[in-house]
């Protein structure tokens, strides 16, 4: 019952970041469920409620996507998503745990240097960063960290940059959950409940993020993502290095 409390106010701070930043349900609540559960079913299980939320964000959201960034990443992240979601029923979960970690370092640290968006990405560079993170995305539930970068190098608007990121994800949960669902339908029944109070609570969370998105100036907008996604990554390795 204290896990399951934890569990749902995580789940509203998911959700309310999600909405600012495009990304953090997964990145959020994976390492979460991972204290209870390995982290190979964290992953399947948080999918639900990430899959839940960022619809419900999309829908508030969705006359802001730039179809020409969605465009040059959607189908190679769907590609990616699949093909990570295929490897994530094999892959190990302490190594799973070391790699979401080291992405969400190299992300960050991408995003505060802004080197993403030096490079002045063009479609093919689009189409493989796609790839890249619907890959990652299937593999170790953490689509954000590598698109999170990738996205800001289009320099987009905020809510745009929002948007076209929850719109991608939605097509990478879209390709990823039917194996979780394949592979590991047993296990997730066992963790009903913490399904069900994450997906209630990233929904609260969701709701209310989108309103402080609003608020925002650009430039806090990108440094605030950026220091976000470094301090998880740091997280994220200390515990895969420690066994944990």
């Amino acid at each position: 019952m204290t896990f399951d409390v934890v569990v749902f106010i995580a789940a509203v701070v998911a959700g309310a970041i999600a909405s600012v930043a495009g990304f953090g349900i997964g990145s959020v609540l994976t390492p979460l469920l991972a204290l209870q559960v390995d982290t190979k079913l964290a992953v399947a299980a948080v999918s639900i409620p990430h899959l839940i939320a960022t619809a419900v964000r999309f829908a508030t959201l969705r006359r802001h996507l730039d179809r020409r960034v969605f465009l040059g990443f959607g189908i190679a992240s769907a590609v990616g998503g699949l093909a990570g979601a295929l490897l994530n029923a094999y892959a190990a979960s302490r190594a799973l745990t070391i790699v979401f970690g080291c992405l969400l370092l190299l992300a960050g640290i991408s995003s505060l240097t802004r080197l993403f968006e030096r490079l002045h990405p063009g479609r093919s560079v689009a189409a493989v960063a796609g790839a890249a993170s619907g890959f990652f995305g299937g593999l170790v539930g953490n689509q954000g960290g590598i698109r999170s970068a990738a996205l800001m190098g289009f320099n987009v608007p905020k809510e745009a940059y929002v948007a076209t990121a929850t719109a991608i994800a939605l097509i990478v949960d879209g390709a990823r959950m039917p194996v979780y669902l394949a592979t590991q339908w047993n296990e997730l029944g066992r963790t009903w409940v913490s399904i069900v109070t994450a997906t209630a609570g990233v929904l609260v969370g969701t709701l209310s993020g989108v309103r402080v998105l609003r608020r925002l100036s650009e430039r806090t907008f990108r440094t605030s993502v950026a220091l976000l996604i470094l301090a998880l990554g740091v997280y994220m390795v200390a515990k895969g290095l420690s066994g944990g």
